[in-house]
Parts: C-alpha cells; structure tokens; sequence
C-alpha cells in the first residue's frame, strides 16, 4: 500500500469537497447535546454520513471537552470487501480525507503486531468504509491526533479484546469501535430488533450475532474487555435510516454507545471491610448479651469509614434471607449506619421476629455500600430497559407515593431486566405492568461478606 491510504469513499459516503464536508460535519455535531462526561470508547455506525451521521455525532460531540487533550485514537471496523481471519493492521504511514492528512501511529501499531489472531493486511484497508466515515468526525472534533486503524476480519473476542487492553492508554487514548445494527428490514421490526440488541450490549453480551450488529466481532470483543475492567456501556443514541432519510421500506439500524472509564477510587481493601463486618457483628451482639445501646467511637476509624455514605446490611442463615434493612441515601458517617442497619436488619425487619442468640452464631453479614443515586431520564418501561445494566445497577422506583428498590445482588435472583423492574412494582405494592408518572433513580454498590 501507498504511504498515504487515499479516501475510497469520499463522494459516495461522504462529500468529497472539503469545505462541504467540514460544514455539514460540524452542522451535526453542533446539533447533537454535548452534555455528560468525557467518553474513554465509542460505539457508533459507519453509513454514509446523511444516514448514520447524527447518530455518530451525538457520541463524537461528547469529546468536546478533552478535544486538546485526546491524540491517539484506536479505531476497529468489520471487514464488507476483504475476507480474512484475524485483525489487519495496515503498513500505510497515514489515512487521507478531504479535510486532510491523519498520521498514524506507527509505534502503537508495531507494539500490537506480535499479538495473537493480528498482522499487516493491507487489502483490507484499501476499500473498506466501517473506519473512514469516522474520520471526518474525529477530524473536526479534536485537535490533533494520530490513529491506529485497525480492520477485523474473523477475529475472536479474546484476540480483540487483548488488542484493545494493549493500546488503552490513559486519558490520551481514544477507542472507538464501528459498527451498524440490523440491516434491511422494515422499519417497525428494525425498531423492534435493535431494541432488543441494544439491550444486549448495554447487558455486556459478549455473543452477539452478525444479524444484529455488522461489526459484531470488534463489538464482541470490546464488550468482553468491558467486563473484564469491570466498566459498564451506557447507550446515548438509537434510531435507524427510516428516522433520518425517509424511507421505511428497508432501513439499517444505528445506535450510539459511550463506555466511562471511572476510577475505583471507592473501593475499599480488605483491612476495612474486615472493621466493616466486625461492627456489624459487635452492633447485633450487644443487644442479645445484654448491652442496650451499642456505641461507634469514630475516632477509633479511618477517614474512609467516617465519610458520609449509605449502606444495607443484609443477614442469612443457611443461605436464607433473615433480615435486610439499609439507608438509600447517606445522612451519618459509613461505620454509624453500618451499625445502625445491622441492628435494624437483626430486630426490626418487620418480615422477621427478631433475632435470638442461638441465629447469631450461625449468621452470615452481608454489607453493600452505595453510591449517590441518580435520577434517570426515562418516560416509559422501555426507556428504562434501554438504560438499564443488569447485573449491575440497583433502582429506586417511585410513583404515587409509593417507593420500593432492588439491591444489584437481587439480578442472582431475576436476571431478565423485565421480571426484574415488574417484580420491584409488585414490592412498591404497584401494578407491575403500569407506567404513571414514574420516577427512577439508579445506584450501584460495593458489596462484601
């Protein structure tokens, strides 16, 4: 290949005038909310820029904040021209657009060639559009970068995944995989499909098919890094042709996805969840043995443990619940409402009579400690399914003056996000299929036993 890889599509997907390009990139990009943090990946289609544009816009534009700070960008696409197996790197020096010269980053590129399932393949560069539509977006979002373009043939998860982990980075480091949603179906059954994909990705399947998503295996393999890293997809954007250009015969689907990459400045070791437990253990005990109010001297913990945060302590007995109480929003410090709900948990869980000395022996802690919750912006059950990550999130649900929430540990027990919001309506004693007015807020837990 050429030193410089010239633009294949430039006229048919994108216009090839410069000038245009940059004005009509910048028109959907102003059009699109730059609200919300900084993305550390993107997820977002690579149609021709009328079709999927708005819908790739509305992730690009939430780079505008850190547009000075990102220049490296890793970018994965799906094969349509060549079919090969593995992961195709290119020896080129640079990709071209209309609006410019993209650098690439040769370093980057030779660290990943020795990795498994990866090589040099540059006929698969050549035509391929999943990755230069993109282009013109991270043209003029950023201000300066170089890129590490990689096309994936049939590529396993793990041999993605790994390929992604090697070029993470730190704050300097884009990725950004491409890939489309279904393809050719009639518009109500697009909606229906990608929908359901959808809430796939943001559930972290790992398996999805080449019918629901085109770039199925760089999506795969992403997601099986996402889980590994403990991370979450959140999806910002779903429509498909039919919503932009009209036509509703036969549509293809696009969705717009963005991963956080959160500290876990949170967690805590080992030495304080062990004080953690021991208060718990110590604040049931006391009243059993005759001690009528158990005192928390703060000043015998750390500052971790004296910081304000919401806790649940819940109590099993043979692996059976025996008592669950907690706070859903902090008002005392940690190590206090550990000790408070514990007790609560132990005596006064309405469900239970309470505790008696013989149950304490053979009692099970568990405590989960909670983050802030956060009011979703959701109208309608569908649009909580669409936001919601199971296995991961706990919900607070409210309506009516009815209130109920689900701790993440509940997902053991109902893990389809349907039975799981319609079980959470029946707890808040609402009908468990109605949507009136309904508020949700969204929180997640560090737990331990």
């Amino acid at each position: 290949m050429p030193a410089v890889r010239a633009a294949a599509v430039s006229g048919s997907f994108y216009s090839n005038n410069g000038q245009e390009l940059a004005e009509t990139v910048d028109e959907m990009l102003n059009l699109a909310p730059d609200t919300g943090p900084v993305p550390k990946v993107i997820v977002a289609p690579h149609a021709g820029h009328v079709y999927s544009g708005p819908i790739a816009a509305s992730a690009y534009r939430r780079l505008t904040a850190r547009r000075d700070e990102i220049t490296r960008v890793v970018l994965l696409g799906p094969s349509h021209r060549v079919g090969f197996k593995g992961i195709a790197a290119t020896s080129a020096t640079s990709y071209s657009t209309p609006l410019g010269e993209i650098p690439l980053a040769a370093q980057a590129i030779q660290s990943i060639i020795s990795l498994p399932e990866t090589g040099f393949l540059d006929e698969a560069h050549a035509q391929e559009h999943s990755l230069e539509v993109h282009l013109p977006f991270l043209q003029r979002i950023l201000k300066s970068f170089q890129l590490v373009p990689l096309v994936v043939g049939e590529a396993s998860k793990e041999a993605v995944a790994r390929v992604i982990d090697a070029l993470w980075g730190g704050p300097e480091t884009l990725i950004v995989v491409s890939t489309d949603l279904s393809h050719y179906k009639g518009y109500a059954d697009a909606q229906e499909t990608d929908a359901e994909t959808s809430r796939q990705i943001v559930a972290l399947n790992d398996e999805l098919t080449g019918e629901q998503a085109c770039g199925c295996r760089p999506l795969n393999g992403l997601i099986h890094l996402v889980r590994q890293k403990g991370l979450t997809i959140e999806q910002i954007d779903l429509r498909n042709s039919g919503d932009i250009a009209g036509d509703r015969d036969r549509v293809v689907g696009y969705g717009a996805y963005i991963i956080l990459e959160t500290a876990q400045t949170d967690s805590y070791s080992l030495a304080l969840r062990q004080r953690m437990l021991q208060v718990a253990r110590e604040a049931i005990l006391a009243p059993l043995t005759g001690t009528s109010n158990y005192e928390v001297n703060l000043q015998r913990y750390p500052a971790a443990l004296q910081a304000e945060r919401a806790s649940f302590v819940t109590l099993n007995i043979d692996s059976r619940l025996r008592g669950c109480i907690g706070s859903l929003l902090a008002h005392q410090p940690l190590i206090a409402d550990i000790a408070s709900n514990a007790q609560s948990a132990a005596f006064k869980d309405p469900r239970f009579r309470p505790l008696n000395l013989e149950e304490y022996h053979r009692l099970e802690i568990h405590i989960s400690v909670l983050t802030v919750p956060e009011r979703l912006d959701v109208e309608s059950r569908a649009e909580l399914l669409e936001q919601l990550h199971p296995g991961v999130d706990g919900l607070i649900l409210e309506e009516n003056g009815k209130r109920a929430t689900y701790l993440p540990s509940v997902w053991e027990q109902l893990p389809d996000p349907e039975s799981f919001i319609s079980e959470l309506r029946r707890k808040a004693g609402l009908p468990a299929h109605t949507w009136d007015d309904t508020i949700v807020q969204r929180y997640r837990t560090e737990e331990f036993s």
